[in-house]
């Protein structure tokens, strides 16, 4: 299950970062509540690995949901922060996280293994590392503010998004 506000920002939540699947629920317009939603499945569905692609915006709005998981420490979840420093749906404005450590703020808030990474190797080597290891788990991503990559728009609406996610988790 993979949920996300994907790449870095709202701004980017309009494109498909990875291959599309029916577990893949973007949060188009959530600006900021993946990681509650994912907190949420993964407490309800602890069979289920559940990997939220974050931003750093997005985090910023709902710092409190790190806490909440650093205390009910799910085993299931993986949290990826991406981080440019700025706000990318809004103009790239500088955000808080040019001088606020998200991966500090997570592992204060008790998510028991906290990585970061700039180079490719650091993702590569965080990624494997994470993924085969029990959870909560936090990964922050640096990636540079001019990068703008393009990706295809995701071609769903969000009730669309909401019914299959449902469906593929068979969800009533």
């Amino acid at each position: 299950m993979n949920l996300s506000s994907p790449r870095t920002a709202g701004s980017a939540a309009k494109h498909v970062p990875h291959p599309d699947r029916a577990e893949n629920f973007y949060m188009l317009g959530s600006m900021g509540l993946a990681s509650p939603i994912g907190l949420g499945l993964a407490l309800a569905r602890p069979e289920r690995r559940v990997v939220v692609f974050d931003g750093d915006g997005n985090l910023l709005m709902t710092l409190g949901t790190l806490a909440m998981i650093g205390d009910l420490r799910p085993p299931n979840f993986l949290h990826i922060v991406f981080d440019n420093e700025v706000y990318g749906s809004t103009g790239a404005q500088r955000s808080a996280t040019a001088t606020v450590s998200l991966d500090a703020l997570a592992l204060a808030a008790g998510y028991p293994d906290v990585r970061r990474a700039v180079t490719a190797n650091e993702l590569d080597a965080a990624i494997d590392a994470l993924l085969s290891a029990p959870g909560p788990a936090f990964l922050l991503i640096k990636v540079d503010a001019s990068a703008n990559g393009t990706a295809p728009r995701v071609p769903y609406e969000p009730d669309a998004l909401a019914r299959r996610v449902r469906a593929a988790l068979e969800i009533a």
